[in-house]
């Protein structure tokens, strides 16, 4: 049997077919996941043409900085899912592109406030609106998507190094929560991937490089890499998991350089 025959799966963040949210979407429809994407209105178009390449995939509109949104976009994935849900991806992070391009200690308290609302506060406010949805369900599973700068400099990732720390320790503070309701939280720190937010960080091409020939494996991973992944915590496989940060990298987060 598929690993997600059945589960029904709310995937918020697509942009594009270069996105790590689509990739996982892509693993989990191929398991026999019922899904439905989120997607902010600026980006309807590119979400919508997605998700018809997955036969019965609905689009709900949802602005992670709008609670109004967030409550309408839950609501609805209540109903297209019979009340329940088994699985919340959220794959949403953003900094104002200044804020990456300035020297850190130049980040505007504006733009400090955005990065953190929308790449980390976004998390604990749209797992408030999953937490029902999954208790009906007996139970449910969270992921999020994080990097390696959380913990280490990487130039030029600025405030959204601090909003992924934000990030990662949220994931262990719901994971304590809401282990009671016996849902899981966990995150997948993946590798440099040639994403959309990606392009937005200077030298992520020479970095990129550096990883192929630093990294034990001596190779970048791809976007189905971290579908795969997503897959496992998101199956009854990784039933016992739960507050983790899985490395997803060719191991290079274990190196001194």
């Amino acid at each position: 049997m598929p690993l997600l025959e059945g589960k029904k799966v709310l995937i918020a963040g697509i942009a594009n077919h270069r996105s790590i949210g689509w990739a996982i979407a892509q693993a989990f429809a191929r398991e026999g996941a019922q899904l439905a994407f989120t997607y902010q209105e600026r980006m309807e178009k590119y979400v919508k043409e997605l998700a018809e390449k997955i036969p019965g995939t609905p689009t709900i509109l949802c602005d992670v900085q709008s609670d109004e949104q967030i409550d309408s976009a839950f609501e609805k994935a209540g109903e297209l899912f019979g009340g329940k849900l088994d699985t919340f991806i959220h794959s949403v992070a953003f900094a104002p592109p200044q804020e990456l391009e300035n020297p850190f200690h130049q980040t505007t308290r504006a733009g400090f406030q955005t990065a953190l609302d929308i790449s980390a506060y976004s998390l604990v406010a749209m797992a408030r609106r999953a937490v029902p949805l999954m208790q009906a369900n007996g139970g449910g599973n969270m992921l999020t998507l994080t990097y390696m700068a959380s913990e280490r400099v990487m130039p030029k990732y600025n405030v959204m190094a601090v909003a992924k720390a934000a990030l990662e320790c949220s994931v262990r503070y719901l994971a304590f929560e809401l282990g009671e309701f016996n849902i899981r939280v966990n995150a997948i720190s993946a590798g440099p991937l040639n994403t959309l937010a990606a392009r937005g960080v200077s030298g992520f091409t020479t970095f990129r490089g550096h990883v192929e020939t630093a990294a034990p494996l001596r190779r970048n991973i791809e976007q189905g890499d971290v579908g795969d992944a997503a897959l496992f915590l998101s199956s009854n496989l990784a039933r016992s998991i739960t507050g983790e940060i899985l490395f997803v990298d060719a191991g290079y987060n274990i190196m001194g350089a």
